[in-house]
């Protein structure tokens, strides 16, 4: 006689497991596992239907339980059920959704994307003491992250939100207006509390409503060490980067440069925000490759396997991809991680490119409060970019060409330029002879 105990061991060793496996297994009849998993109560949970139904133990997060609803915002601002996130054994997750439900061995893409990260998450144990989580994100697990979203997800990259308390929160949120005056002061507070969205990247920054627009802000303070001489340039060399990938006709995010006080601002508008309220579907290439192809993050090899469904990447978005690389590597920007690349998601899983983000020379960027110079060596074309690398060479030796001649600039920067440039035109003239 096969007891509960028995059962709830077998599978949790077998951590996933389709009815007739268990059958098999115990040597028990249909009636004995309907018994077993109705004695089991929430600890079990039935995935599937029919001959597709399987079964998994459930783990209980403490405060949250064993499963969360989670909600759907739209462009219009309204929020409704995109199901529930049921929490499984060995960090496992099944989506329940009206579509159906989905298995997940981590977080889901889109969640792993909402958590928070980067410079703007390395705060948040801090400002929120009440949910007692490790002070370094590099100590979050998965249950911390479910933690933070449930409790104080309200304003997370995408259009999601999970648990009934961030959604209170969310609704509840006013939306408090400021502008470029504001901007010395908000980035005085987020250097000692770093507050506002948990969007990523590792330069200081903070969230703001600005203009009718929902826009993050990086910044650079007036002092005149060297680095942050260097970070005010560098600042400029990304607004101007994106505004020649814009001019390109590849998407890219609306940004502007300010100078306030003497702080330099580069404020750039979030595209997975749509007016005060709306909200657009976000994930990123890196949480993308983690769940569904382990290839390590490089843009071009992940974004060749997106073509079959769900993701259905068009042939366009994949050549821009094959775009932005290779003039990201021609500008000299050598931090092109899986983050730095984002897609909007339609509700069935179809991607399409999000307007890029992170565009800038970090060749360039201080080690520390140290600068130092790294030698800049433009890589010629592969078989994957030969047909993108003459018009990204030539538009990167426009942006070199701009940022030797911009007279804001150190002068370190722009005779690092005029070197760049002139090696990203040899190269062209070997390689696109016509061209160059």
């Amino acid at each position: 006689m096969v007891d509960l105990d028995s059962f709830l061991s077998e599978l949790s060793r077998r951590r996933v497991a389709r009815a007739a496996e268990l059958r098999a297994a115990l040597g028990i009849s249909p009636a004995t596992l309907s018994r077993l998993v109705s004695k089991a109560g929430d600890r079990v949970l039935r995935l599937g239907r029919g001959t597709a139904t399987a079964y998994s133990t459930t783990r209980l997060v403490e405060g949250l339980g064993r499963r969360l609803p989670i909600f759907r915002i739209d462009e219009e601002g309204r929020s409704a059920s995109a199901g529930k996130l049921h929490l499984l054994a060995e960090g496992q997750h099944w989506w329940e959704s009206p579509r159906g439900g989905q298995l997940f061995s981590g977080l889901p893409p889109a969640l792993a994307d909402m958590a928070p990260q980067g410079y703007l998450g390395h705060g948040f144990a801090a400002r929120f003491p009440e949910l007692a989580l490790p002070p370094r994100l590099g100590s979050w697990s998965d249950d911390h992250r479910l933690i933070a979203l449930a409790r104080r997800g309200d304003d997370c990259v995408g259009n999601l939100v999970v648990g009934d308390e961030s959604l209170a929160r969310s609704l509840a949120a006013p939306l408090r207006e400021v502008g470029p005056a504001d901007y010395p002061r908000l980035a005085e507070r987020s250097a000692t509390d770093v507050g506002g969205s948990s969007a990523g990247g590792e330069r200081p920054k903070f969230g703001a409503f600005s203009g009718g627009r929902h826009v993050l802000v990086k910044f650079a303070s007036g002092e005149p060490s060297p680095t942050a001489r260097r970070w005010r340039d560098l600042l400029w060399c990304e607004w101007k980067a994106l505004e020649l990938v814009a001019a390109a006709g590849v998407p890219a995010s609306s940004a502007r440069l300010l100078d306030v006080e003497g702080w330099r601002f580069l404020e750039v508008e979030r595209f997975d925000r749509v007016g005060p309220r709306g909200r657009r579907a976000v994930v990123s290439l890196g949480a993308i490759d983690d769940e569904y192809l382990g290839l390590g993050g490089d843009w071009i090899a992940v974004v060749a396997q997106l073509v079959g469904p769900p993701f259905l990447l068009s042939p366009e978005d994949r050549r821009r991809v094959r775009w932005l690389d290779t003039y990201g590597q021609l500008t000299g920007n050598n931090d092109r991680h899986p983050g730095n690349l984002a897609f909007l998601a339609a509700p069935e899983g179809s991607l399409r490119l999000a307007p890029s983000y992170d565009m800038l020379p970090m060749i360039l960027a201080p080690s520390a409060e140290t600068l130092v110079t790294r030698r800049f060596e433009p890589a010629p074309p592969t078989g994957a970019t030969i047909d993108v690398w003459p018009d990204a060479a030539a538009w990167a030796r426009r942006f070199w060409s701009e940022v030797e001649a911009e007279p804001r600039l150190d002068d370190t920067v722009r005779g690092y330029a005029r070197e760049a440039g002139a090696a990203v035109t040899a190269l062209a003239r070997r390689v696109a002879p016509g061209r160059a």
